[in-house]
């Protein structure tokens, strides 16, 4: 397939993702969807997290090695970029998911829900999914001359294959152009509807968002709400007061009893 099917090709899934988001926006299966896509590359970005575990301990069995016996390892370092490159690269979609890429907030901020949505629209459309197109094609090339090379590291004597690595940049792309979809469909529905539709947060924050929505709304409240809609309604009510907060230009502080 040459490059411009592929662009052609990438942009008729993104302009059939848009016009799914449009047509089935109000239906709750489409909520089901998006909050599946999400788990999904929480999945992959918590998955690849453990790296940090691998790299940590490849960095001091060689700084211990190298600085008490003086036996310093011929792996460590293509042991060390390749798991910080696995680590880097895997949680992009988990970070687009959970919106915790950098944005200019100070006025993001202050903006409704609906201007919010039209806003990062138009930036999906215009330069998130351009530059994620140029991301996979470019990056398949990349693995692919790899592959066909059987390319293996030259900056250690062990020289591991790199090709298996590179292969995370096309399928990262694949990845980010998903959650990229998903996050088009919840700006039309937020268009739409007047708010940002739920999405998941990470276990901690989530603790932090319920115990805010039972304060704003009671705990009888809330646990009635609960009991109705399950996890839906229980990402709603915390999804409202995210929402609420991250408007409020004013600082919060929340007191703690001992």
């Amino acid at each position: 397939m040459s490059d411009r099917a592929a662009v052609y090709l990438i942009a008729a899934v993104v302009a059939a993702a848009i016009l799914a988001g449009i047509v089935f926006s109000r239906r709750t299966g489409a909520l089901r969807i998006l909050i599946g896509i999400d788990r999904m590359s929480t999945l992959i970005g918590q998955t690849g997290a453990w790296a940090i575990l691998l790299l940590t301990a490849a960095i001091v069995y060689d700084v211990t090695a190298r600085r008490f016996f003086r036996a310093p390892t011929d792996w460590a370092y293509d042991v060390s970029y390749m798991l910080y490159g696995t680590l880097f690269m895997l949680a992009g979609a988990y970070a687009l998911s959970r919106n915790g890429h950098v944005r200019g907030d100070f006025l993001y901020r202050n903006f409704s829900p609906a201007l919010q949505a039209k806003f990062d629209l138009v930036l999906y459309l215009l330069f998130f999914f351009p530059a994620i197109m140029a991301f996979m094609i470019s990056g398949w090339h990349f693995f692919e001359l790899s592959w066909l090379q059987n390319e293996r590291s030259s900056v250690s004597p062990t020289g591991p294959r790199i090709w298996p690595f590179k292969f995370l940049i096309p399928a990262v792309g694949l990845l980010l152009l998903l959650q990229g979809l998903v996050e088009v469909v919840r700006c039309v529905q937020c268009i739409r509807q007047g708010d940002w539709p739920p999405r998941l947060s990470d276990v901690e924050e989530l603790e932090k968002q319920i115990l805010l929505a039972a304060q704003e709304k009671g705990a009888e409240a809330l646990a009635a709400e609960m009991a109705k809609g399950g996890e839906e309604a229980v990402l709603k009510a915390a999804h409202e007061v995210e929402e609420r907060a991250s408007r409020d230009p004013r600082p919060r502080h929340h007191d703690s009893q001992m």
